[in-house]
């Protein structure tokens, strides 16, 4: 889907847009989840349980390149990594917090969804 632009040229529609940067059943999730603090993988495990391990690992990395969110590796041993939203990335908390609120009036609204 495109829409045009001023001079002629042609660009991405703007729902498209977020939908393949934080569209899928995992990333709003691991979004949601880092709102308020860093988490490491495995407490991003243990939130989502019903993720893999295949598919976090791979949305994490779409999340970091798309600078949503950053990855910090600490020199320790065992390696710890955290993952926090970026300064970008907080752009999303409105998005996020509206998401949260239509699926609470969704839910209340329609039994099939509780």
């Amino acid at each position: 889907m495109f829409v045009r632009a001023e001079a002629g040229e042609e660009r991405k529609c703007p729902i498209e847009t977020v939908i393949q940067v934080v569209g899928g059943k995992w990333k709003p999730l691991i979004l949601w989840h880092l709102l308020d603090t860093a988490k490491r993988f495995s407490e991003l495990e243990k939130l989502i349980p019903e993720v893999t391990q295949k598919m976090l690992v791979q949305h994490l990395r779409e999340l970091e390149n798309d600078r949503l969110v950053t990855r910090t590796i600490y020199p320790s041993v065992p390696p710890k990594v955290e993952y926090m939203l970026s300064e970008y990335g907080k752009t999303l908390v409105p998005v996020l917090e509206a998401m949260c609120q239509w699926g609470e009036n969704h839910n209340g609204q329609s039994p099939g969804f509780k």
